[in-house]
């Protein structure tokens, strides 16, 4: 009895702690944007809450028992993971789609990832408890296809007008950091400062690239990588990660016109090909003499007997050697960016579609085209005032007083005292 309150209360922690990962973490990271704060927390809360509840159905489907669905914390838990795919993948888009597109993407995006999880990790039965590689690699690469599919004409290749952070989006987004920081390769913070023309740190390196050391060791983070393996791990995701926002982001954009406005493929797309490539050369290493009977644990397919999760799923027991497990990690990493990058063009080709809206360059990057912001309702306000005067002076003068704009009240009283002296 006492087990069993004991494991409840560690998945309701684990529940709390995924779930501030997805919603505050996430969230807050992509409120960089100066005028796109509202729809990087908005847009995050609405998928994420959805996503979680079609992920149950989506993921039970292959998991159904006498016809039935199991639902539990444990399975809640795994669709909230599962919900950070399709925000990885927004953050590809971040500011250039329509929420209608962002739903349409995520409902069909997580039909795919759903089939590859159960392909790479059931059939194949890869080793990616972190989910660097079904998660994040996943979400990086099917959102740099959609991104490529809805790629800007060359005349409108140029940034938009508002797809750059002021001193305060920065500073929130610094919060979603704070909160998914799992890790610490301090090698994210000396890039930086080598790499910027001023030799000083920059804000995006710190906020994404401190993180990428935590996507590239999930994949191994079970496996007996030592001390020596996660700092190497570490240092090479970091380093990557600086040297892509650097100059691989800016090269794609200005070559392919292939836009990543949040550079997922730097935090979450080459960080999750190093785990995929770690856990190859790991699984190359395991012996039955290093892990014991953990071995059959962590590669279901290089025991002798299979594994049973549940009464209804059961798992590998395929006497695998090392070296054959290590083919079949390659093959899984190999197979989950092909499967990303071919849903991605499909569901990119989809969105181009006439019955879609899509976002006209100068309506990109701000908030004002589906939230109500205090800034553009006063501004709004001011416009109508201006041309009320306007009618007010047509119809009854025949002279002009200039209109001021920045205070249109005390314009407004000076109209009327034209007026009334007329």
């Amino acid at each position: 009895m006492f087990c069993l309150f004991f494991v409840h209360i560690s998945l309701s922690l684990d529940f709390q702690d995924v779930h501030v990962m997805i919603f505050v973490g996430f969230g807050f990271l992509m409120t960089f944007l100066k005028k796109y704060g509202y729809s990087a927390t908005g847009y995050t809360l609405f998928m994420s809450a959805l996503i979680i509840q079609w992920t149950i159905l989506v993921k039970g489907f292959f998991h159904m028992y006498d016809g039935k669905i199991e639902l539990s914390l444990e399975h809640i838990i795994h669709s909230d993971i599962s919900a950070a795919v399709p925000l990885i993948s927004m953050g590809v888009l971040l500011g250039r789609t329509t929420p209608i597109q962002l739903l349409f993407m995520a409902l069909f995006e997580i039909i795919l990832f759903a089939v590859n999880e159960y392909v790479t990790l059931e059939i194949l039965s890869i080793c990616d408890v972190g989910g660097s590689i079904t998660v994040h690699a996943f979400g990086a690469y099917f959102g740099l296809a959609v991104s490529f599919m809805l790629r800007p004409k060359k005349e409108e290749n140029e940034p938009g007008q508002y797809e750059a952070p002021t001193y305060t989006s920065d500073l929130f987004a610094m919060i979603g950091t704070l909160f998914l920081w799992i890790y610490w390769p301090i090698t994210a913070f000396v890039l930086s400062t080598m790499m910027s023309h001023e030799k000083k740190l920059d804000m995006v390196h710190v906020q994404n690239s401190t993180l990428a050391g935590g996507v590239a060791v999930g994949t191994v983070c079970n496996l007996m990588i030592g001390g020596h393996g996660a700092i190497l791990i570490g240092i090479l995701a970091g380093s990557l990660s600086v040297i892509g926002y650097r100059y691989i982001t800016p090269a794609m954009a200005a070559k392919l016109r292939l836009h990543d406005t949040c550079g997922v493929h730097n935090l979450h797309g080459m960080p999750g090909i190093i785990a995929g490539l770690g856990s190859i050369v790991y699984a190359y290493l395991a012996t039955k003499e290093d892990y014991k009977y953990d071995l059959g644990a962590i590669f279901p397919a290089m025991a002798s007997q299979p594994k049973n999760l549940t009464s209804n799923h059961i798992i590998g027991g395929y006497e695998r050697s090392a070296r054959a497990q290590a083919g079949f990690q390659l093959f899984g990493l190999f197979m989950t960016i092909i499967i990303a990058i071919v849903g991605g063009l499909i569901v990119g080709l989809v969105l181009r579609c006439t019955c879609f809206r899509k976002l006209q360059k100068e309506e990109q990057h701000q908030d004002e085209l589906y939230w109500e912001v205090p800034e553009q309702k006063s501004e709004y306000n001011n416009k109508s005032e201006r041309n009320t005067l306007k009618v007010i002076y047509a119809l009854n003068s025949r002279k002009t007083v200039s209109l001021n704009a920045r205070h249109p009240v005390a314009t407004l009283r000076n109209a009327n005292l034209a007026i009334t002296n007329q």
